[in-house]
């Protein structure tokens, strides 16, 4: 495995082949109450992360990590690939070997004291969740709360965990010193689908009651509708029912994108595509064979499909930046106020994404291709009420 020379060797006999002599490795536990999963804990090195754009502009991000890898297990999660750089697979070792980094908020109290430090934003949760199961274990995030807001650092968090709650209390009393963003990440509103699809994650319910909960304490939160399925979670129910739990819960703003498939992630979902929607294997090769992302039609049509039900439940759209994906303020408040790292003079501010352009343009279904029969089904169809199995 790939930890850059750091500490003590491995403490059992019994590690992963190659850990065993790591100089990063303090140990590797596995306990009753995570039944499947290992722990290898790590001395980390730094833990700030400078992310570069993707667009080349020379822009970049900085975000943390405290873990390694995720026992959310999603399915589709784009992150799988990055376990390969441990020597991990993205697959089942994705999920169940998880790297802790137990030193982080030392390290990153060190970090931010360098004088080269300038505050700029930095987001947690856009690889891996830093509340997942493990937090409870290790109890990461509030040092690393404290050290970014005493250190007058602006930070966001996006999470699918409800642990977050425990940490209300230090996420309020830093929101008074620095900007903080908070983000719930809630894909799947159908119970069942929810446990197939991300079988390690709390249930939905338990998200949206803690949108509550941090609204509740005074602190804006956003909803990330992310990913949406394409033929699975994409029809009017399931999107208007997804945007009016997000509205009944208080929250903020909602921003929403199409599922995209990374190379590493490819193979993963089409195992679990072929297991459980054989039906689909060829919608999702047509749309996906050669692409990472939807196609730019079928994201302009899924954005014509939100925007009334955004409307219609009173909810903006949220903007992220684009860089490390962290969230940003509503579609309302971006237009009439300046983002608050730029009006407390912090640079590098969040930026609206590029497919927010996409979604000022309608467009007809652009699943004609994937689905030869929709132009048989007519008109009727498509305006139908979306209830049942059917996309339209």
């Amino acid at each position: 495995m790939r930890w850059s020379g750091q500490a003590i060797g491995a403490e059992r006999d019994d590690a992963l082949p190659g850990l065993e002599t790591n100089s990063g490795l303090v140990r590797s536990v596995t306990t009753p109450e995570f039944a499947g999963v290992t722990f290898h804990e790590v001395l980390a090195k730094s833990a700030l992360n400078r992310v570069p754009a993707a667009d080349g502009s020379g822009t970049y991000g900085w975000t943390i990590n405290p873990y390694r890898g995720c026992s959310h297990a999603c399915v589709y999660c784009f992150a799988r690939p990055t376990h390969t750089y441990l020597e991990f697979d993205g697959g089942a070792d994705f999920d169940q070997q998880i790297v802790v980094k137990t030193n982080v908020a030392d390290v990153l109290r060190r970090e931010l004291r360098k004088p080269t430090w300038d505050r700029h934003p930095v987001a947690l949760g856009t690889n891996t969740d830093p509340y997942q199961r493990a937090e409870g274990r290790y109890r990461l995030m509030p040092g690393v709360i404290r050290a970014l807001a005493e250190s007058g650092t602006p930070f966001s968090i996006l999470t699918k965990g409800t642990l977050l709650r425990r940490d209300l209390p230090l996420l309020v009393e830093a929101a008074r010193s620095v900007p903080v963003d908070l983000a719930m990440s809630i894909a799947v509103y159908d119970d069942e689908l929810q446990q197939q699809v991300e079988p390690g994650t709390p249930t939905t319910a338990a998200r949206l009651a803690t949108v509550r909960a941090i609204r509740d304490a005074g602190l804006e939160c956003s909803v990330f509708l992310m990913p949406v399925l394409p033929f699975i979670t994409d029809t009017r129910a399931h999107l208007d029912e997804a945007i009016g739990r997000a509205a009944a819960a208080g929250a903020s703003s909602v921003m929403y994108s199409a599922l995209h498939l990374r190379p590493g992630v490819k193979p993963w979902w089409s195992a679990w595509l072929q297991r459980t929607r054989p039906d689909l294997v060829a919608r999702y090769r047509s749309m996906y064979l050669d692409n990472t992302y939807a196609p730019a039609d079928y994201r302009r049509w899924l954005a014509e499909r939100v925007r009334p039900i955004l409307a219609a439940h009173g909810l903006g759209l949220g903007r992220v930046d684009p860089t490390t994906g962290s969230m940003g303020f509503s579609d309302r408040q971006a237009h009439l106020v300046p983002d608050r790292a730029t009006a407390a003079g912090i640079t590098n501010g969040y930026r609206v994404p590029v497919s927010l352009d996409e979604q000022s343009r309608p467009t007809s279904s652009p699943l004609k291709r994937a689905d030869p029969g929709f132009d048989r089904r007519g008109t009727a169809a498509a305006v139908g009420s979306g209830t049942g199995p059917t996309l339209f």
